[in-house]
């Protein structure tokens, strides 16, 4: 899969990806914003186990954010099954020398309409930490709505905290 944005191109991991992927990944501030299952630190054996991984994942939910062909991002989504297969879950990050230039807002609203599109879908979610108010702002700006807060609903480096749940429905 690969889509031309004005910032950006949103495609395919690539083997070749990894160590580029690793470079933007290898931050605190990233992984304070994501799951657990995202390491900190991020080396280029994790960026190869988890390319590794995506590549052979099928159907394919997992994209690059690049910038110039490099990877600087990834932006992804979970499909659901039984009687949430109408939905999906979908979460992005960018490499902190990228912020603020509208990437993820770009890519974030390009790959929602793919997945809708793609899956047929009726509805793609998010659940950032209260405290990251810049991806509510991406949010927002793609077009997500706010539905609620979840208070006490998840522990990240050791604090229990709320999430906010934004969605864009069709």
């Amino acid at each position: 899969m690969e889509l031309v944005l004005k910032t950006c191109t949103v495609r395919s991991y690539l083997v070749s990806g990894a160590e580029s992927l690793a470079i933007q990944a290898n931050n605190r501030k990233i992984w304070l914003n994501l799951r657990d299952g995202f390491p900190n630190p991020y080396s280029t054996k994790d960026a190869s186990a988890f390319i590794q991984r995506i590549i052979q994942t099928k159907p394919e939910t997992n994209f690059a954010i690049c910038i110039d062909n490099r990877a600087v991002g990834g932006i992804g989504f979970v499909l659901h099954t039984d009687v949430e297969r109408v939905s999906a879950e979908i979460g992005y990050w960018l490499g902190e020398s990228y912020w603020g230039r509208g990437i993820v807002s770009e890519a974030l609203e390009a790959v929602t309409a793919y997945a809708i599109k793609t899956h047929d879908l009726r509805r793609v979610y998010a659940v950032p930490y209260a405290y990251n108010k810049a991806s509510a702002r991406v949010l927002e700006k793609a077009g997500f709505q706010f539905e609620g807060r979840m208070r006490n609903n998840a522990i990240k480096d050791g604090l229990v905290i709320d999430q906010l749940l934004y969605a864009y429905v069709v």
